[in-house]
C-alpha cells in the first residue's frame, strides 16, 4: 500500500492520501470486458419466460396482488391525493418485505420527483436511510474474507455500527493503520443470488401490467424492468464501482471543474463485495442553514454543480447516474462530495453529441434539431417523421401558458400529447431516464438552495460558459460555433409555458408559484370526476418531463 504520496490526477479530492496509479492497481485489471460480461447478463436476467420462474414471482405477485386488492377496495372513499398516498404506503411497505431489490427499485424512484407521483416519490424517500442493516458478525466476516485476512491487518479502527445501511450495501467508518479515515462499503450476503430471482420474477409479472400504470405509458413495465437491470447489475460488484469513481474524477480534472470533489477508492483495498475509500465529510444538501453560517455560497454551489453535470455528459459522455441528497454533501468550503457510483452513465460518441445537440438546439430554438436528438438518444424511433410530429403536436404553433387553462383543458392537452407521443413508438431509454432524473434533483436543488436564481439569466449564463470554455470542441462535434450564435429566447420560454413577448425573466420562485397552480387545477379537475385511480398529475409529471410537445426537455438542463 502506498500512502502519504503526491496524488496524481485521478482525483480532486481533498488532502494528499495515497496514490493511485492505474498500470498499478490490480482491480482495474480487465475492468473493460469485465463490464461488457456483467452488461450482457442483462437480456438473460430479463428473457421472457413462459412458465413462472420459481416460487419468487408467486409470492412477488401475491404481495402486490394483495395490496393493490385492499386499496381498490378502499379508494371509492378517500378523495384522490388521499388515495395515491394509501397505494404509495401500500407499495413501499410490501417492497420492503420483499427485500433489497424492491428497495433498490424505490431507492430509484425517490430521486424522480417529477417523474413519478409526489405521494409515491415520498413514500419512497423513507426506504434511503431506513433499511435494516446486517449484523456486524455478518459484515465482518465478508469483510475479512473478502480482503484475505483479519480486520487488524488492514485497519487500526472500525466502527461496528454501520454510519448507513441501503439495500445493496452498508458503510462503516474506520481508519487505516496508517492513520487515513475511510469508509468500508460492504455488500450483504446472497444480494447477486436475489436479485436475479427479482428480476426474473419482474419480466415475468410486467408484460400483464402493460396498459394499467399510466405512469409508466411511455416505457411500459417490460421496459422499465429492463432499465432496471441495466442499472442494478453493475452495481452488484464493487471493482465496476471503483472504477466509475476514477474516470468521473478524471473527468472532472480535465473539464477543470475543482468544486467537485470525488473521493479515492483505495488503490488494493477493493474486491466485489467489499470497497475501501477516503471519508469525506459536510453539510447535508439540505442544510441550507447550516451552510449559509459557514459562508456557502448556495447559489454558487447549484450554477457550478449543474455546468460540471452538462459538461460531462455533453463533453466526456460520462455522468453520475442516480444524483440524490443521500448521494452528495456540501464541504465547509462550499465544494460538492459526490458519493456511490454504482449507477454511471456512459454515452457512446454518437449518443454523447446528440445530447450536445440537444442543448444547443434549445438556445437556437431549433426544434427539429431537438427532436432528432431525442430521436438519436433513442426516445424516437430511427425512423420518425420528424416533420410529423412537429405538425401533429404543434411545436411551432404559439406557446401555451397552462396557467390559463382549466383542469379540463389541461388533462386534454396532456391526453393528447400522449397519445401522439405513444403512436410514434416513444419510450425513456437508460441513458435518457438518468439524465433526466438528474434534471429533476437539480431542478429541486435550485428550489432549496437558489429560489431566487432568474431561470432566463441562468440559461444565458450556462451558454456563454459552454461558448467560452467549449467552443472549439462543441464546433468540431456538432458543426455548430455557439461563440457566433446569438441565443433565441422564444422557444426557451415557451417551454417554461410563459409568453415571450409579455414576460423578460423569471425566477424560480415564481417557476413554483406557476406549478402549484397547475397541479391545484389537475387535483381539483380530478377530484370532481372521481378519477383516483388514474393518478392525472402523475401523468402530467411524465408527460412534463418526456412529452409536453418536447419542449420540457429543453429548458431542463438549467432546471
Amino acid at each position: 500500500m502506498k500512502v502519504n504520496v503526491p496524488n496524481q490526477s485521478n482525483s480532486p479530492s481533498t488532502d494528499e492520501i495515497w496514490e493511485l496509479d492505474r498500470p498499478t492497481i490490480d482491480w482495474l485489471d480487465g475492468i473493460d470486458e469485465l463490464r461488457q460480461r456483467t452488461r450482457a447478463q442483462v437480456p438473460v436476467l430479463t428473457q421472457h419466460r413462459r412458465l413462472p420462474p420459481g416460487f419468487r414471482v408467486l409470492r412477488v405477485g401475491g404481495k402486490f396482488g394483495l395490496a393493490v386488492g385492499i386499496w381498490s377496495f378502499k379508494k371509492r372513499h378517500l378523495d384522490q391525493s388521499a388515495s395515491r398516498s394509501d397505494i404509495s404506503r401500500r407499495v413501499r411497505l410490501v417492497s420492503e418485505d420483499l427485500g433489497p431489490t424492491f428497495i433498490k427499485l424505490l431507492q430509484i424512484i425517490s430521486s424522480g420527483e417529477g417523474l413519478f407521483p409526489v405521494e409515491l416519490v415520498a413514500e419512497c424517500k423513507k426506504c434511503r436511510d431506513q433499511v435494516p442493516p446486517i449484523s456486524w458478525e455478518v459484515a465482518k466476516e465478508i469483510i475479512e474474507r473478502e480482503l484475505g485476512g483479519p480486520l487488524s491487518e488492514f485497519f487500526e479502527y472500525v466502527d461496528s455500527k454501520p454510519l448507513a445501511a441501503a439495500s445493496i450495501a452498508q458503510v462503516h467508518a474506520a481508519t487505516l493503520l496508517s492513520g487515513e479515515r475511510v469508509v468500508i462499503k460492504v455488500q450483504r450476503p446472497t444480494i447477486e443470488e436475489l436479485v436475479a430471482k427479482d428480476i426474473a420474477a419482474m419480466s415475468w409479472l410486467a408484460p400483464f401490467m402493460i396498459g394499467r400504470i399510466p405512469v409508466a405509458a411511455l416505457a411500459n413495465p417490460p421496459a422499465l424492468v429492463e432499465l432496471f437491470a441495466d442499472c442494478i447489475v453493475e452495481e452488484l460488484d464493487f471493482r465496476l464501482e471503483a472504477a466509475n469513481m476514477l474516470d468521473c474524477a478524471d473527468m472532472l480534472a480535465e473539464l477543470r471543474q475543482t468544486t467537485y470533489v470525488v473521493p479515492r477508492p483505495h488503490p488494493s483495498l477493493v474486491t466485489k463485495r467489499v470497497l475501501v475509500m477516503e471519508r469525506l465529510d459536510g453539510f447535508a444538501f439540505d442544510d441550507v442553514v447550516g451552510m449559509t453560517k459557514a459562508g456557502v455560497n448556495t447559489e454558487e454551489v447549484v450554477r457550478t454543480g449543474m455546468i460540471a453535470f452538462l459538461e460531462g455528459a455533453m463533453l466526456k459522455g460520462i455522468f453520475h447516474g442516480d444524483l440524490h441528497g443521500g448521494n452528495l454533501f456540501v464541504m465547509p468550503d462550499g465544494r460538492t462530495a459526490l458519493l456511490d457510483f454504482g449507477i454511471v452513465a456512459r454515452l457512446s460518441d454518437f449518443r454523447r453529441k446528440a445530447f450536445l445537440r440537444l442543448l444547443v438546439g434549445a438556445t437556437m430554438n431549433d426544434i427539429e434539431g431537438q427532436l432528432g436528438a431525442l430521436r438519436d438518444l433513442g426516445a424516437l424511433p430511427m425512423d420518425t417523421d420528424l416533420k410529423q410530429v412537429i405538425r401533429d403536436l404543434n411545436l411551432d404553433g404559439p406557446p401555451i401558458d397552462p396557467t390559463k387553462l382549466t383542469g379540463d383543458e389541461m388533462v386534454n392537452e396532456i391526453q393528447k400529447v400522449v397519445k401522439a407521443l405513444l403512436g410514434y413508438g416513444a419510450r425513456m431509454p437508460k441513458e435518457l431516464m438518468l439524465y433526466v432524473k438528474n434534471l429533476v434533483f437539480l431542478d429541486g436543488a435550485i428550489a432549496r438552495l437558489a429560489p431566487n436564481l432568474d431561470m432566463f439569466e441562468e440559461i444565458a449564463n450556462v451558454a456563454t460558459h459552454l461558448a467560452t470554455n467549449h467552443g472549439d470542441q462543441i464546433a468540431a462535434d456538432i458543426g455548430v460555433d455557439l461563440r457566433n450564435v446569438e441565443m433565441d429566447f422564444t422557444g426557451i420560454k415557451a417551454s417554461f409555458g410563459v409568453n415571450p413577448d409579455e414576460v423578460s425573466s423569471l425566477t424560480y420562485s415564481e417557476l413554483l408559484e406557476r406549478r402549484a397552480l397547475i397541479n391545484e387545477r389537475l387535483v381539483n379537475r380530478s377530484n370532481s370526476k372521481n378519477s383516483t385511480s388514474k393518478w392525472k398529475s402523475a401523468s402530467a409529471s411524465t408527460v412534463r418531463v418526456i412529452g409536453k410537445q418536447i419542449q420540457r426537455l429543453r429548458a431542463r438542463f438549467v432546471k
